[in-house]
């Protein structure tokens, strides 16, 4: 007999290996296999990271070869350490302004020694577990502090582009900008201009010619262009001087009030660990998105705080720049194909060939080429998308002071200020609570509340309450997320003093949905739910009205509360769904039963999931629809068209069908629902072939023949998609998996169905259980990070479980069984 326990997910961090089921010893491989995506992408990405690092330490002040050290420290060691497998790390342009400053007051070594010490940081922050806590700034605030930092930036590689040197400050840069316009040094301002024509034409070329150029990326292709252009020329310009290595400046001990010491090494970890981490969940997105390939784990960010910090130690104490995971650079990467971290550690490893072997063709570059470079990474740091998204969501003096205080002062002022305004305007917004009263022509008095109601607005609240009459018939209408529990005891007492002189207290919600707590019920957490939907706390009055058109007045209203109150959060969303097409990622294959709420369950939104839904969550055979093709289009479509990854039969207990089948007359007379029900049968034949009970819920057996018979039409649905010719083939190439899941209405809760001889094997050679829900898939329910989906199988090494014969001994795992 089979068994199966509980499953456990940690749902603070996305640690590889902690949890996931382990299975069957494999022989170790023999060294790392390159793919040969990976080893395109690390190409792809070494020609952009090279100029850029070059381009990066130009701008900080730095010795050239300090860029290079950072570049090929990210690559190596973050690749190998860190826990974003496709993030690339080096010198970022997000820490240029901070470490020109630290070098103008401190020195070249000192800075190094700092970033040796902000290593240190970022490992301890790692090890404490904080790296989630970063996520939670305000995005306003990160992309204010890029947007300061890229102006800044722009500012300082305008001189240089026109052939003079920066100044300190951005006031300063300003300042001296019309008299550096007024005398430009025409050969650097020819070469940056051809290095920015080049730049912006260079994806835009047209036709087939565009298609091969594009092959080399952008970056390249502008400072080769003006460094061959130079060359050809012989035009006289600065241009780059990498001294010899044995000449290479390292760390030295910091010098300097330590204080001033203390907070370099704070700015340089905190500023570095947000950009990084927030650069590592974008990668995720960018990952997740991508049609085809293997699935690529999500980021565990504490890893990855620690692998940022143990190149920060190694890059400052070989006299590299500081380092940060580099969202243009990754998006390279993932855009190139990479399917491991192999592709990063390439990478680094090219940057080291080049700094050793290529040094006479760096020499060529001009200066003013790559200056013109970071400016127009500096200007894309002010990103339009950025600034739309922050506007809609009514942050934009968040966005603005920010910008204004790194500009002005610098970054770590520019972020307190930010965070500043953002505590004001969060408190504002707290107290902004409108209170009014009034009187209808039928004498019922409304109180109207709009915002949230805390113990600020309590005496507004209390004034208003204190103008309706005892007696009177009075409607309290509450259009907030929140009331603290001064202002709920305050309209508490007031409703019960009013009730007890004969007056009438009715409290609405949002929209007008009406608030009640009848006996008995006071703990019930289901009131985001409309009173049509049959819960036992809010049934409404039976009325004749009602009787008469029951659904279809319940239906309109919850229309009409979507509409005015779901509608304008979502609706940017479905236009971008609108625009774009769905591209869902899995097929949701389950009962019509009305207590399934997939989007419930899945924790999923609109465009996740490609959703089929009949009667007993069947899937007939092929050949055997009898002019019923509904479900194979579906399947057909979903795997041919939308190129699903997976697909999931989800069964669930209490199945009215699995009743049906198990009391119904061979005899009786052949009804729609019979004929459907036909469907079935193979698994009634499945369940009773068996001699012994064959499947385990957790650490119980099945409660009765109906729900072994729901979890064995899982089984038995999968086996019937298999027959399926579109996934048979999905399934051969490698592009699709087939998952069983149930889910127990009365317990809430989700199980993954797992092959019990596996689990067996992998007890007795793991010793330790099994947890589902980690890096071999993904939590049913949700994540730390609000990420949603299905755990795909228990293979220790990410393999989903396969279906057919396997099957034919059954482990329902829970999945994140919140009641332990």
């Amino acid at each position: 007999m089979s068994t199966c326990v509980p499953t456990r997910t940690d749902d603070s961090s996305h640690t590889p290996d902690e949890g996931r089921p382990h299975s069957p010893p494999r022989p170790r491989r023999r060294g790392p296999r390159i793919t040969a995506a990976d080893f395109s992408a690390s190409i792809a990405v070494f020609l952009i990271a090279l100029p850029l690092s070059l381009g990066i330490a130009l701008a900080t002040g730095a010795p050239l070869q300090a860029g290079l050290v950072a570049a090929a420290a990210g690559g190596l060691l973050v690749g190998r350490l860190g826990g974003a497998p496709l993030q690339v790390s080096g010198p970022a342009a997000g820490l240029t302004v901070v470490t020109a400053d630290l070098i103008q007051t401190y020195g070249w070594r000192t800075t190094c020694a700092i970033t040796v010490l902000a290593g240190l940081v970022q490992v301890g922050l790692g090890f404490l577990r904080v790296a989630r806590s970063a996520l939670a700034v305000s995005p306003a605030i990160v992309h204010g502090m890029l947007a300061g930092i890229g102006i800044t930036i722009a500012v300082a590689q305008l001189h240089i582009v026109l052939g003079g040197s920066p100044h300190s400050s951005v006031i300063d840069n300003v300042r001296q900008l019309p008299a550096q316009l007024a005398a430009p040094h025409l050969s650097a301002l020819s070469m940056s201009a051809l290095t920015l024509a080049v730049l912006l034409l260079w994806p835009r070329i047209p036709g087939r010619a565009g298609q091969v150029a594009r092959a080399v990326p952008a970056a390249l292709a502008a400072v080769a262009s003006a460094t061959a252009v130079a060359t050809l020329a012989g035009l006289r310009l600065p241009r780059v001087d990498l001294p010899s290595w044995s000449s290479h400046t390292l760390t030295g001990l910091p010098e300097g009030p330590v204080l001033g010491i203390v907070a370099a090494v704070l700015t340089i970890a905190l500023v570095g660990s947000v950009e990084s981490l927030l650069s590592a969940v974008a990668v995720d997105k960018l990952a997740a998105a991508r049609r085809h390939g293997p699935r690529i784990p999500r980021a565990d960010l504490d890893r990855e705080l620690r692998g940022q910090g143990a190149a920060n130690i190694v890059s400052g104490s070989l006299g590299g720049l500081p380092v940060t995971g580099v969202a243009v650079r990754s998006a390279a990467n993932v855009q190139a194909g990479a399917v491991s971290r192999n592709s990063t550690m390439l990478h680094g490893l090219w940057i080291v060939v080049a700094a050793l072997l290529l040094v006479p063709v760096l020499d060529l570059i001009p200066l003013a080429t790559l200056a013109a470079l970071v400016m127009a990474v500096g200007v894309q740091m002010v990103s339009i998308n950025h600034i739309r998204s922050i506007t809609r969501h009514r942050e934009i003096p968040v966005y603005a002071f920010t910008t204004a205080g790194v500009v002005f002062f610098g970054v770590l002022e520019g972020v307190a200020v930010g965070v500043a305004v953002a505590v004001t305007i969060a408190l504002h917004r707290l107290t902004r609570t409108r209170i009014t009263h009034e009187e209808d022509a039928e004498g019922v008095h409304h109180v109207r509340v709009r915002g949230q109601l805390t113990f600020l607005a309590v005496p507004r609240l209390s004034r208003a309450l204190h103008l309706v009459p005892q007696g009177a018939e009075v409607v309290v209408e509450l259009d907030g997320s929140f009331m603290d529990h001064a202002a709920y005891e305050s309209l508490h007492d007031w409703q019960s003093a009013h009730a007890a002189h004969g007056g009438s207290v009715e409290l609405t919600g949002r929209g007008g949905t009406r608030i009640t707590e009848p006996a008995g019920t006071a703990q019930c957490h289901c009131r985001p739910w409309t009173p049509w939907r049959n819960h036992h706390c809010e049934q409404p009055p039976r009325t004749a009205s009602s009787d008469r058109h029951p659904s279809g007045h319940e239906l309109a209203s919850g229309i009409s509360a979507f509409q005015r109150n779901t509608a304008p959060l979502v609706r940017s969303e479905l236009a971008r769904l609108a625009r774009e097409g769905q591209r869902p990622s899995q097929l949701f294959l389950t009962c019509a039963d009305s207590r399934l709420v997939t989007s419930m369950i899945t924790s999923s939104g609109p465009g996740d999931l490609f959703v089929v839904r009949n009667v007993g969550n069947l899937v007939p055979p092929p050949g055997e629809e009898s002019g019923d093709d509904s479900v194979a289009a579906a399947i057909e479509y979903a795997v041919e068209v939308l190129e699903v990854r997976s697909i999931t039969v989800c069964g669930h207990s209490g199945c009215g069908a699995m009743q049906a089948l198990l009391n119904s007359d061979p005899n009786g007379a052949r009804t729609p629902l019979k004929r459907w029900l036909r469907h079935g049968l193979p698994s009634l034949e499945r369940m009773a072939a068996k001699d012994r009970p064959w499947t385990r819920i957790a650490d119980r057996a099945p409660a009765n023949a109906v729900e072994q018979l729901c979890l064995t039409n899982v089984v038995q649905q999968l086996e019937h998609l298999r027959a399926h010719e579109c996934v048979a083939r999905a399934l051969r190439e490698g592009r699709l998996e087939l998952h069983g899941m149930y889910f127990h209405v009365g317990e809430a809760q989700g199980y993954l169905l797992t092959d019990a001889v596996a689990d067996d094997r992998a007890k007795a050679g793991a010793g330790a259980g099994a947890a589902a829900g980690t890096e071999a898939g993904t939590d049913a329910g949700t994540g730390a990070d609000g990420e949603a989906g299905l755990d795909s199988g228990a293979g220790a090494d990410g393999e989903a479980v396969p279906g057919g014969e396997v099957f034919d001994r059954v482990t329902a795992r829970a999945l994140h069984d919140t009641r332990t």
